[in-house]
């Protein structure tokens, strides 16, 4: 290629996305020796999908769990991860994150700001699985982080998903263990939990190492050598081409490719209708891979997770915002129900195991049986609980459909009547007689964890409770997505493979702009955040200490 010697920028080590997995390879590669490191951000902001999530990390053999009390042995790990894709997984890439995710935890926790929690008592998501932890350990949590702590820096950081700052970690949240003088000395220093703690953190040990974070830089070809990928072209906000060599090597950790109407129809298994990711993630790691000849893996799979258009544009260029549907369906008095009324799901399960009943196709009416959908609540649920970024008692949404009669509320909806009206019946009377015998909601620990501290329903079915106070309430629900969960194929060391199966010097990837390592597994709470940061830190770590500057 002409003019590989005219470059705007030089580093060792040039990593693409500024999310969780790619601050980790940042850091990881500057502390392992790379040297120069720089961080190409497509938008003004960092923390990617990171900064708005949960910020949890599913990561077995981790030392909070130990240092808890809470064994670990590798056959267990497996077996859960095989029971949940039974020989689908690599063995190189599953050793790998096994190996080095308890490592990635423990570097951290001596070498950076960021500060995990073990969460004891946080059930794997699928408890009842050979090999699973039923009574937590392997998701850590994420201690409060003090804002003040960056400066000015501090508005670069992508905003939560949450209605309001949560200033302590989940555990406090969901044990209700912060009092008053707390919480104001929280909110004096802006500490925040879940994905902004994390987010936060991170930025800082990036900002404690100098590496630089080059905003508005988005890249879109990778520049190579033969086969060696040599550098980075990126596209500033003016539509300036920016070129980066890269001594080392370049780390794709842009996200995947849920924004991308073409990318989602071309690959993924079903519809995606509601990412809750920023809308930035347009598959272009992915796109750059494919022309640096990357194997591809997984592409049709995701990290589902049940979303409501909020009805007003406020993402960076007006695209529509998704608000997140984990917590509401699980609660006593919701259920979810299909078109012709019907429920067709767990409610309380995993958020990502429950998408996958949303492409249930009907071959008879050949269409989804089970999309549209929607979520339907009386009038205690609302009085009590928070629903999406409503607080209880709060005003009803316009997102939310409104009758004082189930048929009537149907009739709105586009639900059959008949049929909603006998569902409901059905499932007051079968939470009367204390079990949901249509599909066990409530029958393990899983289902029931998000209703900690209720004492008005007591274990095991917390998540039960009857819908028969109006007025009645429907939202339409999507199918949504985290992120998704396919891209190029990695090595046991984050290095891209060609489709011969030999890695392609020079290019890494981590995060969800890679194969998942775990295919289509979710573990735990963390199922995307724990693997994905791992890959990270592995990809940083080969760089700086087997790979030398060209």
């Amino acid at each position: 290629m002409t003019g590989q010697d005219t470059w705007d920028q030089t580093a060792d080590v040039v990593v693409l996305g500024s999310g969780g997995a790619a601050m980790t390879a940042a850091i990881s590669a500057h502390d392992f020796g790379a040297g120069d490191v720089v961080i190409l951000e497509k938008t003004g902001m960092v923390g990617g999908t990171t900064a708005m999530s949960g910020g949890m990390l599913w990561v077995p053999g981790n030392h909070h769990q130990i240092e808890a009390g809470i064994d670990e042995a590798d056959e267990d790990v497996v077996a859960y991860l095989d029971a949940l894709a039974p020989g689908a997984l690599d063995p190189d890439t599953l050793w790998a994150f096994m190996e080095s995710g308890p490592e990635m935890i423990r570097y951290f926790a001596d070498k950076t700001p960021v500060r995990f929690l073990a969460f004891s008592d946080f059930p794997d998501y699928q408890p009842y699985m050979p090999g699973a932890k039923p009574d937590g350990g392997r998701s850590l949590d994420n201690e409060a982080f003090a804002f003040v702590r960056l400066g000015n820096r501090a508005t670069r950081v992508n905003p939560s998903k949450m209605a309001y700052p949560l200033r302590g970690s989940l555990m406090e949240a969901i044990r209700g263990s912060l009092d008053e003088a707390t919480l104001a000395e929280r909110e004096a220093g802006d500490y925040r939990g879940l994905g902004q703690a994390l987010a936060g953190s991170l930025y800082l040990a990036v900002l404690d190492r100098d590496i630089p974070v080059e905003f508005e830089k988005r890249a879109r070809k990778l520049v190579k050598d033969g086969n060696r990928v040599i550098g980075v072209e990126a596209e500033d906000a003016n539509g300036k081409t920016w070129r980066v060599r890269a001594r080392r090597g370049v780390v794709i950790a842009t996200g995947g490719f849920e924004w991308n109407e073409q990318l989602v129809k071309t690959f993924l298994r079903g519809p995606l209708t509601g990412p809750v990711s920023v809308p930035e993630n347009e598959g272009d790691g992915l796109m750059m891979a494919i022309e640096a000849g990357a194997q591809l893996a997984n592409m049709q799979n995701a990290f589902w997770m049940q979303s409501v258009l909020e009805f007003k544009p406020q993402h960076r260029d007006a695209k529509p915002n998704y608000l997140l549907g984990s917590d509401e369906r699980a609660r006593p008095g919701a259920i979810l129900v299909n078109r012709k009324g019907k429920r067709f799901v767990n409610e309380a399960a995993n958020y990502n195991a429950l998408g996958k009943s949303l492409h249930a196709f009907d071959a008879g009416s050949h269409a989804y049986a089970n999309l549209p959908y929607w979520l339907i609540i009386d009038q205690r649920y609302r009085n009590k609980y928070q629903t999406f970024n409503t607080p209880p008692g709060g005003p009803v949404p316009s997102f939310m459909m409104q009758a004082d009669t189930l048929e009537e509320l149907a009739e709105i909806a586009g639900i059959d009547p008949a049929g909603l009206a006998a569902t409901v019946a059905r499932f007051n009377d079968m939470v009367r007689n204390g079990h949901d015998d249509d599909f066990n909601r409530g029958d393990n620990t899983y289902d029931n964890f998000y209703m900690w501290g209720d004492t008005e329903f007591e274990p095991p079915y917390r998540t039960l409770g009857v819908i028969d106070r109006g007025p009645f309430f429907a939202v339409k629900m999507e199918a949504g997505a985290l992120g998704t969960a396919g891209g190029p194929k990695t090595n046991a060391d984050a290095q891209v493979l060609d489709w011969n199966g030999e890695p392609i010097p020079g290019l890494y990837a981590a995060g969800n702009a890679m194969a998942a390592v775990l295919g289509e597994v979710y573990g735990g709470a963390g199922g995307t955040l724990g693997p994905g940061m791992t890959f990270g830190y592995i990809a940083g770590r080969h760089l700086g200490t087997e790979v030398e500057s060209n």
